[in-house]
């Protein structure tokens, strides 16, 4: 359930903050987005996968700890990343 080539660099491109940047916390935030609403969608169907329910958890994970980090650093772009991602302030 990787995200095709395609799809992760339209990712990039809408999040990066120049052209060469592919790791910054909003863009690994995005990326974690998709991926994590893939597998979403995959267990809907498949509701006894569960090494894909324990992939789901650890990226929700990773997603959690970088926006902690994110609204710790910078409260702006933390701010506009939830909501073009559409994800909720939890934190």
């Amino acid at each position: 359930m990787a995200l095709s080539q395609d799809k992760k660099t339209e990712i990039i491109g809408s999040f990066h903050r120049n052209d060469k940047d592919t790791g910054s916390p909003e863009v690994q935030i995005a990326i974690f987005t998709e991926r994590i609403s893939l597998i979403t969608e995959h267990l809907k169907t498949n509701a006894k996968d569960n090494a894909s329910r324990l992939g789901l958890l650890k990226l929700v994970g990773k997603r959690r700890r970088l926006m902690r980090y994110l609204k710790r650093t910078n409260r702006s772009v933390y701010n506009k990343v939830i909501s073009n991602l559409k994800i909720r302030d939890n934190l």
